[in-house]
């Protein structure tokens, strides 16, 4: 099947072919008819589906054919433009993800005449209230940027006819459910929902169930839990040896681009710091970061300048970087999926990516748990191979088990 085949209008998929594309995933196969049919959706799906195109393209055909049809309100002689209504909102846990979204429809909508713009905390918010009020058919937003923008009477949801829940478990998971729900309380009932989720955790079903009307309901099973092309290991290792050992994995196999996960925010700035003690390269990103900085950050290491990026699980969410050679998890997750999330960073496009895990002896139930959840045992690299003696000098004098119980961000 093509994209043409899907009942998209030709400037969607020309886009689409332009930015590489023939065929559609499953989740796009499934997904775009219905929405095309104004049904309300529940997809679940893992990131690398291609789920943004799959509510994105049958959106953007939305609008384009009602501007096409003369849904565009016309300009009075003697009056002010009449501002476009926002007709399309997405939800995004965080504003990494947010902007991502936003490229996806600028990217997808290149040749349509459909205007999008993005809302996030973070920055001023200027900027954002100048381009709520110059008109947009599609705001993809945060949702506490966009209920303090509702509040001062700059975003008027009164035209919205489809709301957006992207990566809806994530939401959940940083506490977002209240806002959301106030969220709903301030925009039209009659409308199209579609929610979109890696996982269908009973919080999950209970959220879909009050907000969606027979929805179509879209499954997609990965092919594997992990990858093929990532070549996955693991090494038992005291936490107080963990930073020498990393130190050393990375002068062998000098990646390309590579992502150190860490399990909180203070513990990614430790082992930036640990890092350049020992004359690499690196950079965290974490909502402690000013978004500017983030987004700096990000831009810097799609360029390979830092080669190595240290985040915790939220912020990555948002990353989207081809190329990443290798995946090291500093902190066993606290998820078994949150594993298969980490190491899908690698191993895309068809390229061979690498992830090494380093688990200190408690983190064992952990370790098991994921490996009954891909279904095999990850090969456990001897720690005869690495000289260790070191370690003393490389780690700091700050706690390190304490971290722990942290939630990173």
């Amino acid at each position: 099947m093509k994209f043409s085949e899907l009942g998209l209008c030709e400037p969607l998929v020309r886009a689409v072919t332009e930015a590489g594309y023939s065929i559609p995933t499953p989740i796009q196969q499934q997904a775009i008819p219905a929405v095309l049919e104004g049904r309300d959706v529940v997809g679940i799906a893992q990131t690398g589906t291609g789920k943004t195109a799959a509510f994105a393209l049958p959106l953007l055909h939305q609008l384009q054919r009602g501007t096409e049809a003369g849904g565009r309100p016309e300009r009075v002689r003697g009056e002010r433009p009449r501002v476009r209504p926002v007709r399309v909102l997405v939800l995004a846990s965080t504003r990494e993800l947010a902007l991502q979204i936003h490229e996806s429809f600028r990217s997808y909508g290149a040749f349509a005449a459909v205007r999008s713009a993005v809302v996030y905390g973070g920055v001023g918010m200027q900027p954002q209230i100048r381009a709520l009020r110059d008109g947009s058919d599609i705001v993809v937003a945060t949702p506490g940027r966009l209920l303090d923008l509702m509040q001062q009477g700059c975003a008027s949801m009164d035209s919205l006819q489809v709301l957006v829940l992207d990566e809806a478990d994530r939401m959940l998971d940083m506490g977002f459910l209240p806002a959301i729900r106030r969220v709903l309380q301030r925009i039209p009932k009659q409308r199209q929902t579609l929610l979109f989720s890696a996982t269908m955790r009973p919080e999950i079903r209970e959220l879909a169930a009050t907000i969606l009307r027979d929805p179509v309901n879209i499954s997609i099973e990965p092919k594997q839990k992990t990858t093929e092309l990532v070549e996955q290991s693991v090494c038992i290792v005291p936490q107080k040896q963990k930073t020498a050992l990393l130190v050393q994995l990375l002068n062998r196999l000098v990646p390309q681009r590579a992502i150190v996960f860490s399990r909180t925010k203070h513990g990614a700035d430790r082992i930036v710091r640990q890092l350049t003690k020992a004359g690499l390269t690196a950079a965290a990103i974490h909502a402690n970061k000013s978004q500017n900085r983030r987004q700096r950050t990000l831009e810097e290491f799609r360029s390979s300048r830092p080669p190595i990026l240290v985040a915790t699980d939220i912020a990555a969410r948002g990353i989207d970087v081809d190329q990443v050679s290798h995946v090291f998890n500093y902190d066993m997750p606290t998820e078994e999926e949150t594993y298969v999330h980490r190491i899908g960073r690698s191993g895309r496009a068809g390229a061979v990516g690498e992830a090494v895990s380093l688990c200190d002896p408690e983190e064992r139930r952990m370790l098991r748990s994921i490996e009954k959840l891909i279904g095999f045992s990850i090969r456990q690299l001897s720690l005869a191979d690495f000289d260790l003696s070191e370690s003393a000098a490389i780690s700091d004098d700050r706690g390190e088990r304490s971290e722990r119980s942290g939630r990173g961000e």
